[in-house]
């Protein structure tokens, strides 16, 4: 695995993969050394689509070069803790996605409910995490026109994410179902149901 680390700024440095999977095991390489107390004063460790940016550094161009010389394994797919999401298989995209993938209808939600998703980085709002996990041949494009509100809870497919809206918000991705589980919840600790690293399983309300 090759990552870049670049210094930005004078206390953070921004490390560069290639893959979301990549990304996934650096933040968990990261997470452990500095449970281990090896990351010295690191406030935020904070991972993206294709990079993790580390703040609060001292020296950020010796650990870049500490960096350099990890051996960082790749990501278990049981590794992480689970969160299990029930949902309804009723959004309005549905029919749509079923078409693209060359499927039934029927068989989205145990294509859904079969995929080993999980949470790569969160942003848009509170509680929006970016789900990696579908094969290649099920991303999907983005609704050639937005909606202007996105019902809250509804889960949603684009490009190689999934994602389920924390709250009622303008969106394009296109929608297949819903879940009554609170994404953001500010009286709750954690608020958020997702976080990096968390694993998640989406099951058919109901079964």
């Amino acid at each position: 695995m090759s990552v870049r680390a670049l210094p930005v700024g004078a206390e953070a440095l921004l490390l560069e993969v290639d893959s979301a999977a990549e990304v996934a095991a650096v933040h968990a390489e990261l997470l452990r050394r500095r449970d281990a107390g090896e990351l010295g004063g690191v406030r935020d460790i904070v991972p993206a689509a294709r990079t993790v940016l580390l703040d609060g550094i001292a020296d950020p161009r010796a650990l870049a070069s500490r960096i350099a010389r990890w051996e960082v394994a790749p990501l278990a797919a049981a590794e992480g803790p689970l969160v299990t999401v029930p949902v309804r298989y009723d959004g309005p995209d549905l029919a749509e996605v079923a078409r693209l993938w060359g499927v039934t209808e029927g068989e989205v939600p145990g294509i859904i409910g079969g995929t080993h998703f999980r949470v790569a980085f969160c942003g848009f709002a509170p509680g929006f995490g970016y789900l990696t996990g579908l094969p290649r041949h099920l991303h999907l494009p983005r609704r050639a026109t937005p909606r202007t509100a996105v019902p809250a809870g509804s889960l949603a497919l684009a490009g190689e994410y999934a994602g389920v809206y924390p709250r009622s918000s303008p969106g394009g991705w296109q929608l297949i179902g819903s879940t009554r589980a609170v994404l953001w919840d500010p009286r709750r600790e954690p608020a958020a149901l997702f976080a990096p690293g968390v694993r998640v399983r989406f099951t058919r309300e109901g079964s």
